[in-house]
C-alpha cells in the first residue's frame, strides 16, 4: 500500500508552455523552474496530488527573503494538499534587494505560473513567514490580481499604503507568546475600523510556528471567502463541516479556560460565515461568554500585561540606545538582572505572565539584532558598538553562538585578548564543539597560536592545534 501512496504521489505530469515542455511533480515539490528565457530567476512549484490540468486552481505565492523557494514551499505543503491549493515561491527575492526590485522579482514569478498552469480568476494570494509575510503584505498595493494574503508571524507590512478601495483579505497566525502578537492584535483594531477584511488565527503554543492544522484553517478561510463573494461556486456540505469543525476548536478553549481564545475564534467566525448562513446561535454565544466573569478577568488580566510590556519594550529600547552611544559596557549587569528577572516569570503560574515573559525575550533579541545588522552594514564599523552589542546578545540570547563568535573575533581585532579569552570560555560552556570554526574565527589570527587559547581548547575539547609549551 505504501508503494503505491509514493508512487502516485510522485506522478509526472507534462504540458508543452513558453513552446517547451514542462514536466512537474504531483505530490511533491519542482525546483528551479526558469521564470522565462531572458532573467536567471527560478522558483519551485507545488501542485497537490490530485491537480488536473483541465481545470483552473487557486495559487498561494509564497515569500520568503532568503530566497529560499522550497523551503518556503515545503512549510505550507501540509495545509495546501488538504485544501487543494497550488504553492510557488521564488528563489531570488532577498532582503538586499529594494522594495520595487523584489516586486518585479516576484511579478515576473506570478506571470510564469499563470503561463504555466491553470489558474483560477480572484483566487491568488500570497504568504510568508515573519519578513517574508510583511512583503507578501504589500504585495497586494502593487499586484491588483493577489486578493488575500496570510501572514505568519507578521503585521500588515505598511497600513498607511492600504487602499481601501482595493481591499484584500489579510488573516494573520501568531502565537501569545510571539514578541509580534501585541502588534498584529493592535493592527487587528486598525484593519477593523478601517473596514479593511481581516481575521487573527491566535494560538497558544510551546513553539511560536502554527501547526499545520491552524495554516490550513487559514487556507479554509480563504475558500469560504472565495465562495461568499461567487468567486467559487457554493459548497453547503464544505461550508457546513467547517462550521462546525471551527465551532469544536472555540469549545475547546472555552472548556480548556481560554476565554479569550474562543472569542477570538468566533469574532473570525462571524466575519467568514455572516455571508453565507445564519449566525444567531453563534452570537448569542458570543454575548454570553463575553459577559462570563471568566471573559472579563482574562481580558483585564491580559490588559494589564500588554501596559506592562509596553513600559518595559520602552526601558529596552531606551537603556539599550544610552548603551550604545556611551559604550556603556558597566551596564551589562543591568542586562543580566533584566534576564534573570524574565527567567523568574517564566516559571509563574500566570499565563499571561509566562507569555509577556517570551514577549519581551523575543522583542529584546530582534531589537539587539536589528541594532547589530544596522551598525555592522555601516561603511565605518563602530567596533566598540558592535563589540558592545554582541556582549549583550550572549546575555538575551545565551545558547546562539554567534553573538559569543562575533564577540571572541571584535576583541581581538582591538587587541583585548583577556576579553575574548573569557567569551571563548563562556561559548565552550554552553557546549560548543566546532573546532574548526573557533581556529578560523576573522581576526584571531594572533589569538588562536596563544597559549591561554589552546590550554582553553584543550581543557573542553581535549585537544588543541597548537602544542602548549610548558615554561
Amino acid at each position: 500500500m505504501m508503494k503505491k501512496i509514493l508512487l502516485f504521489a510522485f506522478v509526472l505530469i507534462s504540458w508543452t508552455s513558453f513552446a517547451q515542455e514542462l514536466r512537474l511533480l504531483r505530490g511533491a515539490i519542482t525546483e528551479n523552474l526558469i521564470v522565462n528565457d531572458s532573467v536567471s530567476e527560478t522558483y519551485s512549484l507545488y501542485l497537490p496530488t490530485d491537480f488536473e490540468v483541465n481545470k483552473p486552481w487557486p495559487v498561494v505565492f509564497v515569500m520568503d527573503l532568503d530566497g529560499k523557494g522550497k523551503a518556503a514551499v515545503s512549510m505550507l505543503i501540509n495545509a495546501a494538499e488538504k485544501e487543494g491549493y497550488v504553492l510557488a515561491s521564488s528563489n531570488n527575492i532577498s532582503d538586499s534587494l529594494s522594495i520595487a526590485e523584489n516586486v518585479l522579482v516576484a511579478n515576473r514569478m506570478f506571470n510564469s505560473v499563470f503561463n504555466t498552469i491553470p489558474t483560477a480568476k480572484n483566487r491568488t494570494y500570497t504568504a510568508g513567514f515573519s519578513s517574508g509575510a510583511m512583503f507578501a503584505s504589500i504585495l497586494p498595493t502593487f499586484v491588483r490580481e493577489i486578493k488575500g494574503v496570510i501572514s505568519i508571524g507578521a503585521s500588515v507590512g505598511n497600513v498607511e499604503i492600504l487602499n481601501v478601495k482595493q481591499p484584500f483579505q489579510f488573516i494573520g497566525l501568531v502565537n501569545r507568546s510571539d514578541y509580534n502578537f501585541t502588534e498584529m492584535y493592535n493592527a487587528k483594531q486598525t484593519l477593523n475600523k478601517l473596514k479593511f477584511p481581516n481575521e487573527l488565527l491566535v494560538f497558544d503554543s510551546e513553539r511560536n510556528l502554527p501547526e499545520k492544522d491552524i495554516i490550513a484553517k487559514a487556507f479554509r478561510m480563504l475558500t469560504l471567502t472565495s465562495m461568499a463573494k461567487g468567486h467559487l461556486q457554493r459548497n453547503d456540505s464544505l461550508i457546513n463541516a467547517s462550521y462546525n469543525e471551527f465551532l469544536v476548536d472555540v469549545n475547546t478553549n472555552a472548556s480548556k479556560q481560554k476565554p479569550l481564545l474562543a472569542t477570538y475564534q468566533m469574532l473570525d467566525m462571524e466575519k467568514i460565515f455572516y455571508p453565507l448562513m445564519e449566525l444567531d446561535s453563534l452570537k448569542a454565544s458570543q454575548k454570553v461568554l463575553r459577559r462570563s466573569t471568566s471573559y472579563r478577568q482574562a481580558n483585564r488580566s491580559q490588559n494589564s500585561y500588554f501596559l506592562k510590556e509596553s513600559f518595559t519594550k520602552e526601558d529596552y529600547s531606551y537603556y539599550l540606545e544610552e548603551d550604545i552611544i556611551s559604550y556603556n559596557y558597566t551596564n551589562l549587569g543591568w542586562w543580566n538582572y533584566q534576564m534573570d528577572e524574565l527567567s523568574k516569570l517564566d516559571k509563574s503560574t500566570n499565563l499571561f505572565e509566562r507569555q509577556m515573559s517570551a514577549r519581551l525575550r523575543g522583542y529584546i533579541n530582534a531589537l539587539v539584532s536589528d541594532n547589530i545588522d544596522f551598525i555592522a552594514a555601516d561603511e565605518k564599523v563602530d567596533w566598540e558598538a558592535l563589540n558592545l552589542l554582541n556582549m549583550i546578545k550572549t546575555i538575551t540570547a545565551p545558547t546562539e553562538h554567534e553573538g559569543y563568535l562575533n564577540v571572541i573575533s571584535a576583541s581581538s581585532k582591538m587587541e583585548d585578548y583577556g576579553t575574548a579569552l573569557f567569551y571563548l570560555e563562556e561559548l565552550l560552556k554552553t557546549g560548543y564543539s566546532d573546532e574548526q570554526k573557533l581556529y578560523s574565527i576573522e581576526h584571531t589570527s594572533l589569538f588562536k597560536i596563544m597559549p591561554e587559547f589552546n590550554e582553553m581548547i584543550k581543557k573542553y575539547l581535549k585537544d588543541a592545534r597548537y602544542d602548549v609549551i610548558e615554561q
